[in-house]
């Protein structure tokens, strides 16, 4: 029987800049969303998720920062992106930011839908929407 191995999430590499920083000389708090923000179009866009998705785009609907560590200008971070489906409308996009050294920075939470852009309203079945697109769903989630 071969050996399981655990897959790791979709990750994109940032530079901290010092005008990002704060009075206290680490990374702005509201920084961090934004770092979330780039791995999660970062992989949207690599998994081809919203190629064919027609008038459905990708909503935020709730974000979460737990702040473990701080970041100072010139840091170099892996800002990890992973997708979890459940069986309603909407699905996380949780992300991790680590320090080169490995280090955990942030853990941030995301809940996310699919809105149909005419009529404003999320669609059922975001996982399946990304399916018929076309997207990588091995790439979007390593539970897939």
């Amino acid at each position: 029987m071969g050996l399981v191995t655990e897959r790791e999430p979709f990750r994109t590499r940032i530079k901290v800049r010092h005008y990002e920083l704060d009075t206290l000389g680490h990374l702005n708090h509201a920084v961090y969303h934004s770092y979330g923000e780039v791995s999660r179009l970062e992989l949207l866009e690599r998994a081809g998720a919203m190629k064919g998705l027609g008038n459905v785009a990708s909503v935020l609907l709730e974000t979460h920062v737990v702040f473990r560590r701080e970041l100072r200008a010139g840091d170099e971070v892996d800002v990890t992106c992973d997708v979890k489906f459940g069986s309603g409308k909407t699905f996380s996009m949780d992300s991790n930011i680590y320090k080169a050294d490995g280090t955990l920075a942030a853990e941030i939470t995301c809940t996310l839908g699919l809105m149909d852009l005419e009529i404003r309203k999320l669609v059922a079945d975001p996982r399946g929407r990304f399916e018929a697109a076309g997207a990588d769903m091995k790439l979007l989630s390593t539970a897939e």
